[in-house]
Parts: C-alpha cells; structure tokens; sequence
C-alpha cells in the first residue's frame, strides 16, 4: 500500500495507487511525497514502472544514509539531500525526483521534518504570486529546511561545550571525556553531511551541474543556500577544534591534578624518610646505646622525640623555602 500525499498545488489528498496514475495521466503539476519505509515495497515499482525513471536512481533511492549529491539524467533529475538528525533516526533524508509536470519526493518515517516545513512554507506562499517554476520552488523549499535543522543542534553544541569546559575545570571526571568523544563523533557525521551538499550546491551556482527551469530569480535563493552551507561547515570546523582543545583540557587538568597528589604523597614519604631512618637507628640492639644513650630518662625526649621533632620541622622549613607547600621560592 501507497502512504503518502499528493499535492496539485493547491491541496493534498492522500497519495493512493489510483490518485497518483490519474494525476500522471493529466497535464497538471503535482508534487509526490511517498513514505518508503511504510509503502510495502510499491515505490520502486512505481518509480519504476509508472514513472519510468532510470533503474540506476530507483536503486538509490532504495538505499539510505547515502552521501548528498545530483544526478542528471535525461528526462529527470535526482537529488539527495540531507539535514540534521542526532539521533539517528533516518528521518532527515530526503530523495527528489522532478520533471517539468510532477517532483517525487522520497523519505522515511512518518514525521519527515523537512518535508513538512516545506508544506507549510508552501502553504504560506499559496495566496501569493510565484514566478519561479513550482518545482524548483518545492526543491528549494525542501533543501532549505534540511539545511536550517543544523542550526540549532549546533546551537546546542556551543551551549553544552561551554558548561563542559566550566565543569572539567572544577572536577574532570571519565563520563565528561566520554561525552567529549561522542560530541566529537556527531560532528564529523554532520560534517560528511554538511560538506557534500556544500559542494553540490557550489556546482549548481557555478553551472557545473545543469538545473531544468532554473532562473535568475531562483538562482538567487540558490546561493543564499550555499552561503548558510558555508557557514554550517566553518562552525563545525570550529566546534571541532574546540572539542579538541576541551579535550586537552580535561588531560591537562587530570594531570596537573595527578602531579599535585603525587606531590604530596611525595612529601609526606620525604618527612618519613629521616623519622624511619632515626628509629631504626635507635632500635638496633647495640649494648653501648643501651648503657649509654638509651637507659637514662632524657634520652626519650631528646633522642626519641627532639630529634624526630627537629627533621619535622626543619623538612617542613626546607619545604616552604622552596615553594613546595604553596609559598614564596627561594
């Protein structure tokens, strides 16, 4: 079964079998928009069969996740676009077959972003006056909100890099690092994304790629696309930077806090150092330090605590001369 709409340029009725081969055997524009995941495998055979577009791009169009581009052919032209989609769902991709009668848009999902931002823009200008050709108007409309959806996801990068960056300041932790990688990780798929329709755009203003009812006027908002493509892929070369220097920020203060623990711990084995060497020294079994030294009653206070208490003191001096507890170095 057919689920999808069909739109005549003035309505949408559900794209059934029959509404569709009526509307390929008038002469008025229509526009298709078909679910391919929900349509039971009856796309193919109707680009296929009824439309009889070349097998090479019905093939494609089987196929998703694919990197945007455009093909010419010789009574059609098809292109594949994509916007943003950080969870993965599939939903932001959207294939486009037009001709001089009809556009065919194929996508998955039920809720296809894209294709419902362009219905509802379409709807807006349905009153008004439109020179350019409807399909180049519908494609555009369709690019355009696939290249709008970065926006605000990379929006949300920005914000989420600088509490990242405030955190790891305070107390770096294994889940921030993680989370750093998988950020990193989204924005080179959005950049695989973003960088082809870059260059597929700068094709179509520079006349390389050969666009039917292209006009001047049209050409226009062509290049307005581009230039938010331009964009979109300098932002992500940035946020990707500072991921990187993020990153390097979360080792650095790791480290830095590892020194800091490693220094102390280095301290308090120095000052250890001198009292083991001392009450080892005192706890050998010699008969002249036990006549001697260790018999009489002060030789527990100068001997056993004086002289412990006097390395203490003196490793703690030695310490704080050299900055090592926090003060001045001399």
């Amino acid at each position: 079964m057919l689920k999808g709409t069909l739109y005549d340029g003035t309505t949408y009725e559900p794209a059934t079998t029959e509404n569709v081969l009526a509307a390929l055997a008038g002469k008025d524009f229509f526009w298709l928009d078909v679910d391919d995941q929900a349509s039971d495998g009856t796309v193919s055979e109707l680009l296929g069969t009824h439309f009889q577009f070349h097998p090479l791009a019905v093939q494609s169009a089987e196929r998703f996740d694919q990197r945007p581009r455009i093909d010419e052919y010789d009574t059609f032209t098809y292109l594949v676009t994509r916007g943003a989609d950080p969870q993965h769902t599939g939903t932001a991709e959207v294939h486009c077959f037009w001709t001089e009668r009809y556009v065919v848009t194929v996508h998955r999902g039920d809720a296809c972003p894209p294709i419902a931002r362009a219905r509802q823009r379409l709807e807006q200008l349905h009153h008004s006056t439109v020179a350019t050709p409807p399909q180049i108007v519908i494609v555009y409309q369709i690019m355009s909100a696939e290249v709008d959806s970065f926006f605000p996801v990379l929006s949300k990068f920005d914000d989420r890099i600088d509490e990242l960056e405030d955190d790891i300041l305070k107390a770096p932790t294994e889940a921030q690092l993680g989370e750093l990688f998988d950020m990193k990780r989204s924005l080179m798929e959005m950049r695989k994304v973003i960088a082809p329709q870059r260059d597929m755009m700068a094709s179509i203003n520079a006349g390389v790629a050969d666009i039917p009812w292209m006009t001047e006027n049209a050409s226009r908002y062509f290049r307005d696309l581009y230039d938010h493509l331009i964009r979109l892929a300098d932002e992500v070369d940035s946020y990707r930077d500072l991921l990187s220097g993020v990153m390097d920020t979360h080792l650095s203060t790791v480290s830095n806090r590892l020194n800091v623990v490693m220094k102390q711990l280095t301290i308090i084995a120095t000052i250890f150092l001198p009292l083991s060497f001392l009450t080892g020294f005192f706890g050998q079994n010699f008969s002249y330090l036990v006549r001697v030294w260790i018999t009489p009653t002060w030789s527990f206070f100068v001997l056993g605590l004086g002289l412990d208490l006097v390395a203490v003191v003196f490793l703690l001096y030695y310490f704080r001369r050299r900055g090592w507890l926090g003060g001045p170095t001399v």
